[in-house]
Formats: C-alpha cells, sequence, structure tokens
C-alpha cells in the first residue's frame, strides 16, 4: 500500500537522520522506498491508519503558541539588534519537563513551536556545513521564522549542539508528548527564503528550483516564478533603513546574487521589489499561471460532502505539478518524525487543490493530525474547510477584528451576533485568539493599554464556539510587548530579533517555572486564565448548541447594553450562560432568557439556583416564571461569568 510505503519512506529518513547513518545498504532501501511513493495506487484511500499520535486530548482544543528562541532566554540586556552573545537566546533545551508541565496545567492541550524550523539568520554557522545568510535579504538579525532556508532540519540556533539540532527537538516532541502536549509546527507553503538550501534533506530529494527552467516566467513544474534576463536587486531603503542598523558586516553590500530574478513573496514580480514587500522570500508556484488560470486537475464541487479517504483517492492518479509533490515529502517527514500537526501560514495564497491534496495525504497517515490555516478571506473559508480539508481557520478579520474594537471602546458588542450568523456551519472550524505572533499585545498602549480589558474578551473568545482557542506566551501574564528590539517594534514581541521577554523571564525564575517573582497581578491573571482554559477544555456543553442571548436582551433587559454580551451553550446535562461586561464600570442587570431556551431546557415555573464556573463566588439564581427566564446580576468591571444550571 502506498500509505504503508510512505510511511516506512519517512521513518526511514528520520531515523538515518537522527543516527547519522550512510551505509549504501541503508541508502538503496530509502531510494527504493522514495520510488514507492512516487507509485499511484488506489489502495491510499482504502484506509486510514499508521501514525497515532502518543497524546490523547479530549474537548475543545487549547494551543499554547511559543517562541523558542524566546521562551528560555533570561539575557535581560535586551539591546536593539544585539547580538547572540549580547541578548542571550532561548534553546530547546528550556522546555524543561517543568516548563511543559507547567503550560499543560494552563489547559493547553497543544503546544505550537513557532520558529522551531531552521530559517535564515545572521549568524555564522559554516562549521557544521550551513551556509551563511546574506543581512541584505534577512529581517532583523535572528530572522524571519516565516523565510524557511532548510525544511528537513531546525533552527541551529535553538540547540546547545547546532549539529545536533535535530536530535535534540526530537527529545523535545518526546519531552512534550511526556508532559500531555501535541506538537505543532509552521509549514509555509507560499514561499521560502531567498537563500533556500537544505543540507538535511533526506536522499532523492531535491531542492526547491533545483531542476527549474529558468528562462521562462512559467512552467508548470518550476518551483519558483522567473523574470527571465532581469537580475535580482535589493530593495532602496526607505525611512534610514540599514541592514543590520548600519554595523558593518562582510555581506552587507547592497547586493544579493539572483539570476534571473524570481518573483517575491507576496506575489510582486518587479526584479528589484519594495522595501515593504516580503523581499526576504520567494513565491512558490504551484501550478498556478501568471494569468491566475490553474495548470492542474479541477476538484468537482461535490468533493465538498465527501472525506479525506475520497479526497486521497482523486489525487491518485493525478500527475500532479513539483511543488505540491515536495510539500507533501516534506510532512511525510514530520508526520514519522513526531509531529501531530501544522499551522499553515498564508494558506489563502495557495489553491484549495493543494490543501485537498495535502491533507487528505496527511489525513491518511495520520487522521487525528491537527491542521490549521491562516485565512483572511471570509469567501473562502467554506470552500478551504470542506474542499481543503483544513481542520480549523484564523478568525480574524470577524470575530477578532470585531471583539477588539470593543476592548478599543470604537465599537459596541451588537457586530458579533451578525458574525457569529454567518459562520453558522463552520463556527467551531474558525480558531479563537486575541494575541499571536502578528497581531499587538492586549496590554499594550496601541492596543487596550491594559490586560485586564482581556478578560471579558477571551471568555467570549473561549466560549462562543466548539473551535480551539489560541493562548500566545506571555499573554496569560499580561505581556505588553514594550521595547524597540529592532527590526521588530514596540506592542508586537518580536519575531525578527534575539530578545527576551520580561514577564515570562519572571514566571521561568531561573527555571523553577513556579511564578514566584511575578506580581500579585500577573499571577491574578494567569489564574484567570488557568481557570478558564482548563474549563473550555473540558467542558461538553461548549462543543454543544449555541444560542445567542444578546439580541434580545437589548431590547428586553433593563440595564443591558452594547457593552455586554450574552449567550447560551448546552449539551447532555450541561447547561451553561455566558456574560461578558466590557465596560469599566460596575453592571447591573437583569439577564432575560427567551421562551426558545426555557422550553428547550424543559425548565417549569420556579427558582433554579446557577454555579458560577470561573471564580466560584457570584450568588445568582435563574427565575422561571410565564415560560420565561430572568437572572439578576451585578458584574464588575470588565468581569464576566459563566453560570451553570444545577440539575
Amino acid at each position: 500500500m502506498k500509505t504503508f510505503t510512505r510511511l516506512l519512506l519517512a521513518s526511514s529518513i528520520a531515523t538515518a537522520l537522527l543516527s547519522g547513518c550512510d551505509n549504501k545498504a541503508a541508502d538503496a532501501q530509502t531510494t527504493r522506498i522514495q520510488e514507492g511513493v512516487q507509485e499511484n495506487t488506489q489502495d491510499a484511500a482504502q484506509t486510514a491508519s499508521a501514525l497515532p499520535s502518543p497524546v490523547e486530548t479530549f474537548g475543545k482544543p487549547v494551543i499554547y503558541q511559543v517562541l523558542p528562541r524566546l521562551f528560555g532566554n533570561t539575557n535581560t540586556t535586551n539591546k536593539p539588534w544585539g547580538t547572540i552573545e549580547e541578548n542571550g537566546v532561548g534553546k530547546f533545551s528550556d522546555f524543561t519537563p517543568g516548563a511543559l508541565q507547567e503550560i499543560r496545567a494552563l489547559g493547553a492541550n497543544y503546544i505550537w513551536y513557532t520558529g522551531a524550523l531552521h530559517h535564515a539568520v545572521v549568524r555564522d554557522y559554516t562549521e557544521f556545513g550551513i551556509a551563511n545568510d546574506d543581512p541584505d535579504v534577512i529581517k532583523g538579525r535572528a530572522g524571519s521564522p516565516y523565510a524557511v532556508k532548510d525544511y528537513y532540519s531546525v533552527n541551529p540556533d535553538l540547540a546547545e549542539d547546532p549539529g545536533k539540532r535535530l536530535q535534540e527537538f526530537k527529545v523535545l516532541i518526546k519531552r512534550s508528548h511526556d508532559a500531555g502536549l501535541k506538537v505543532i509546527i509552521d509549514i509555509v507553503p507560499n514561499h521560502v527564503a531567498r537563500n533556500y538550501h537544505s543540507l538535511a534533506k533526506p536522499e532523492g530529494v531535491r531542492d526547491f528550483g533545483a531542476d527549474d527552467n529558468t528562462s521562462v516566467a512559467y512552467a508548470r513544474d518550476n518551483n519558483f516564478y522567473y523574470v527571465p534576463g532581469e537580475p535580482f536587486q535589493v530593495p532602496q531603503a526607505e525611512d534610514g533603513y540599514q541592514p543590520l542598523n548600519g554595523e558593518t558586516h562582510p555581506l552587507v553590500d547592497g547586493e544579493f546574487k539572483e539570476v534571473p530574478a524570481k518573483w517575491t513573496g507576496n506575489g510582486s514580480r518587479a526584479p528589484q521589489p519594495a522595501q515593504g514587500d516580503w523581499y526576504e522570500t520567494v513565491k512558490i508556484n504551484f501550478g498556478v499561471r501568471p494569468d491566475g488560470s490553474h495548470d492542474f486537475a479541477e476538484l468537482p464541487q461535490d468533493y465538498a460532502q465527501k472525506d479525506f479517504r475520497a479526497h486521497a483517492a482523486f489525487w491518485a492518479d493525478k500527475d500532479v505539478p513539483s511543488s505540491w509533490q515536495k510539500f507533501r515529502e516534506i510532512t511525510d517527514y514530520w508526520l514519522a518524525f513526531g509531529v501531530d500537526g501544522f499551522r499553515y501560514d498564508m494558506s489563502g495564497m495557495v489553491p484549495v487543490e493543494f490543501w485537498s491534496y495535502l491533507n487528505s495525504s496527511i489525513k491518511m497517515q495520520k487522521p487525528d493530525a491537527l491542521l490549521l490555516a491562516e485565512i483572511y478571506q471570509p469567501d473562502l473559508y467554506r470552500d478551504y474547510i470542506h474542499l481543503g480539508k483544513m481542520d480549523y481557520l484564523y478568525d480574524k478579520v470577524g470575530t477578532y477584528d470585531a471583539i477588539r474594537a470593543v476592548m478599543e471602546g470604537k465599537a459596541g458588542t451588537d457586530p458579533l451576533v451578525d458574525i457569529q450568523h454567518s459562520l453558522e456551519g463552520i463556527e467551531d472550524n474558525m480558531l479563537r485568539f486575541l494575541e499571536n505572533h502578528d497581531e499587538q499585545r492586549i496590554a499594550s498602549p496601541e492596543f487596550a493599554g491594559s490586560a485586564e480589558a482581556g478578560k471579558p474578551a477571551m471568555v467570549v473568545s473561549a466560549t462562543i464556539s466548539g473551535a480551539p482557542t489560541l493562548v500566545y506566551f506571555g499573554q496569560e501574564l499580561g505581556e505588553p510587548g514594550a521595547g524597540d528590539a529592532g527590526f521588530g517594534k514596540a506592542s508586537r514581541t518580536t519575531i525578527f530579533d534575539y530578545w527576551s521577554v520580561p514577564t515570562i523571564r519572571r514566571w521561568n525564575n531561573e527555571g523553577a517555572f513556579n511564578g514566584e517573582n511575578l506580581s500579585e497581578s500577573e499571577q491574578q491573571l494567569r489564574d484567570f486564565y488557568q481557570r478558564l482554559m482548563q474549563f473550555s477544555s473540558e467542558s461538553e456543553a461548549l462543543q454543544g448548541e449555541y444560542l445567542d442571548l444578546h439580541k434580545f436582551n437589548r431590547t428586553q433587559s433593563e440595564g443591558y447594553g452594547d457593552r455586554q454580551f450574552a449567550f447560551a451553550r448546552w449539551a447532555g446535562n450541561e447547561r451553561l450562560v455566558v456574560v461578558a461586561n466590557f465596560a469599566d464600570a460596575e453592571q447591573k442587570l437583569t439577564l432575560k432568557l427567551p421562551t426558545e431556551l426555557v422550553q428547550q431546557w424543559n425548565l417549569k415555573d420556579g427558582q433554579y439556583p446557577l454555579q458560577e464556573q470561573l471564580a466560584g463566588n457570584v450568588d445568582a439564581a435563574l427565575q422561571v416564571e410565564g415560560g420565561e427566564g430572568a437572572i439578576a446580576l451585578e458584574l464588575k468591571p470588565q468581569d464576566s461569568v459563566i453560570l451553570k444550571l444545577d440539575n
């Protein structure tokens, strides 16, 4: 069977890399298996088995996103544009069993190691056979995690011994699993580093672009797009920008040899991209012609109703572009390595047919793999879920943007009703978050200016659907993202520079991860996040039915306004009412429950005690009279309640 063959390939590759095996017999076996990968048979679609995770998770996924480069770094220098020697760097080894156990205790059941893959960096690793990267085409000194240089290796910065970096990451995956955490890494299909070159690629795997016809702008099996006859030119600097802030460096000369020029990652076709373009990356060709038409088989629309097995069968006898095959080889490799899922960067810039091909392949090997897509086009959401076989998509331009506007006092909560209605049928596929590496920190002055403002928002975000909740490291401590790190500016914790995160340093407490150095307010905030995340990951009701209570209460309830938001959730014997107060003042109100909910819950006239699930100190009761319900509440500023009906 093809599935079994591919598993053997990935497993043998990982084993060879970790052991340093180089004997000819092993190489010959790997080559034979690789040849088997290319065989297209219907067997691939007959069964899904093979790579179960050693960790079982239940309930709503809670994903903890962390940059290893920053997580364990306790160096307090934080000099803008500082080197590793000056500012320090976190290591895989900083994720000790104790640290991982505390992340698990926060309620997380997945950990997303952002920046784990080998991306371009300004650091000399030539003694390990790694070519130096040119600062003229790197953002920052530590480099962007989304300019991947070698898809089959990990960032040498993060290893105690860069020569054993894959072994160290393998051990980290094992520690994570032992702590009850599944592991997610990034796959960045839209673009790669300008200086992409894999040292660790398995026998028989070819680098991106190695076999391209560079005399044409486009060919289906070219991995890149080209500007024939034109050399690449480094962008003209704007606003006084200088690589490495003007520091002298042997490779900083305003030049980077690339002939002919490739299209830039964000799609710029100019041989000299602009400073604001993703000039550190080149765009991958997925068989999309320059005019936007497709050079691959079209997936029939009725496949939106078919499962991943049918999708795998559809592609089994199809000839697909080279880039498709290369990314399948990459995900095969990391699945066998022990990874439990992938976060796909800018997936909306890649055709949905490719996702059907790749994701069905992944699910055939590992049905419980978590597949998360960064996408910002609501008109594509349903296609990417049903046709592309994504598990979850970013809910950025809907829920995040609307809640952010409430937190900043720029809008009320009314728009949330229509947003949730627009997501009907896919609401449980939409990842909820308030922070990530692209967004400003809640506590930064440029956003809400206070971590407290995030509390009602987080309650709504975490309980409004059955979809995963993302917590960005330091969010649970009120990290403000202060400081100009160099390329990375204040309000967003830098992903481009060597830096450390003050709140995480305090929580770290010299490796104890006991929070003793946190302020009282930071400890209280983390306790709030822990209670909320643990509840959300365990609650049956949060994966059940939903009824909006906001629109009804806006017209029917005294004291309820557009700084509050309420809804009901229920499943089995668990019935919940969630009320969030975004106001910075105490709010007295009487929340009304409509007749349809009272009937749905089969409630008779009378009084029902309510148990508060977060703080546990709210004395409330549901009064049912004449088929309608009412709950008298006093909500503190920026406070929320999750009320459970006592059976």
